[in-house]
């Protein structure tokens, strides 16, 4: 059975699922694992295809220390006791620069360009890379495809991706280029079989997670996005601010005494719902605090989405439907109502019982925007494009500039 690996690599976890390849092209989850606890308490866990434990394994700080030893261990656990050899493996990239609109097919020289972008992503991008060098030292004819966060939204006009400094610094590739993509593409690639009527009109889609942004459809492309040039902007996030006035970091710099690999680390890991609340970067746990900044927190998160959502429609000139996902977005029934109470002036009236359930379409059937929850799934996605890698070969192993 010829399997395709889906890799998405953090700084304290590598997650990890596969798929088989079947009849005409038909992909197959059969096994989703992780490693956590990287470096601390590392520990291997994975279920089937039918959830079922596969393995639940504590492994010593030392044996474990870093990404490239947690790959080697779920590589030797997948091939030595489950007999699988995946063909080929993707992977999430979280940014592919200006130079990368599509999955590309992974070599020495593609590592190299995509570890300029190291400074822009700097939770994501290092750890993305650190397994596919692993793979490329260790199996160097295996075929490896890295898949962009950003390159779905390389279809953003002008007016859309550039900020309003200098054109040679657009040229030298400060620009926005919007994020979760991955997820966004596989949302887009869904609604025509969730609400076929909705899925080529104006969208806004709510991937709300720990990480969190919006995106603006049209006719399934991207043509507006929450978040710019860094994942750092747009929504308040678990741990980074959004939306900030750049005055804010030129003040930490000048006044605090900052440095930038201070203020750097300040953004990404202390801000956000985590630095507002004073309690929490975890939305349930801010959902089951009494404390009086958890409750700022949330609504702090729930008044900027509708402020987002204002900007978005604006964008798409009118709305046609609403969609929630990740995390927050599919679990959570509470944030739903409350950002559904700040789209009333766009027409959603929520249906509070289908909320309560969880159902794919919760607003009521005299909505004029319907809303619905709708689960991703961005390992899918990457799998999709790792295989039209294999079917159609290395083609796409080539950079591709968007000229705006």
């Amino acid at each position: 059975m010829d399997t395709i690996l889906v890799v998405n690599a953090g700084s304290s976890s590598v997650k990890f699922q596969v798929y088989s390849i079947e009849g005409e092209g038909t992909l197959r989850r059969q096994i989703k694992g992780q490693i956590d606890g990287i470096g601390s308490r590392p520990r291997l866990r994975a279920g089937g295809a039918s959830n079922g434990p596969l393995v639940d394994r504590a492994y010593p700080i030392e044996a474990v220390p870093d990404v490239p030893a947690a790959m080697a261990v779920a590589g030797d656990w997948l091939r030595n006791e489950l007999r699988v050899t995946p063909i080929a493996v993707g992977h999430r990239v979280v940014h592919g620069g200006p130079d990368y609109s599509r999955p590309v097919v992974i070599d020495h020289g593609v590592v190299c360009r995509l570890e300029r972008f190291v400074s822009l992503a700097p939770l994501h991008q290092p750890h993305n890379l650190a397994p596919i060098r692993s793979l490329l030292a260790g199996f160097p004819t295996l075929l490896q495809v890295a898949c962009f966060d950003t390159a779905f939204h390389r279809t953003h006009e002008a007016v859309a991706d550039h900020y309003a400094i200098p054109h040679q610094l657009h040229a030298e590739g400060v620009r926005r280029y919007g994020f979760h993509g991955l997820s966004y593409e596989y949302i887009a690639r869904t609604l025509p079989n969730v609400a076929p009527d909705i899925a080529r009109g104006r969208v806004i889609v709510a991937h709300l997670g720990s990480g969190a942004s919006m995106c603006a459809l049209k006719d399934g492309r991207s043509v507006e996005s929450t978040m710019g040039f860094t994942a750092l902007d747009g929504l308040p996030m678990g741990t980074r601010p959004g939306q900030i006035d750049p005055g804010v970091v030129l003040y930490l710099i000048s006044e605090k005494g900052m440095s930038a690999t201070r203020v750097q680390d300040f953004l990404y890991r202390e801000c956000g719902l985590k630095g507002l609340s004073g309690v929490s970067n975890d939305m349930r746990e801010l959902e089951a605090s009494t404390e009086s900044h958890a409750r700022l927190a949330i609504d702090y998160f729930v008044y900027r989405i509708g402020l987002s959502a204002g900007m978005l429609a604006a964008a798409l000139q009118g709305l046609d439907a609403f969609v929630f996902t990740a995390g927050i977005g599919e679990n959570s029934a509470s944030i739903r109502a409350r950002v559904a109470e700040q789209l009333g002036w766009l027409g959603v009236t929520l249906d509070a019982d289908e909320n309560a359930r969880h159902s794919r379409l919760i607003s009521q059937p005299g909505s004029r925007v319907p809303v619905y929850v709708v689960p991703t799934d961005e390992e899918l996605m990457i799998a999709r494009h790792t295989l039209a890698m294999l079917v159609n070969g290395p083609s796409l192993n080539t950079r591709s500039e968007r000229v705006s």
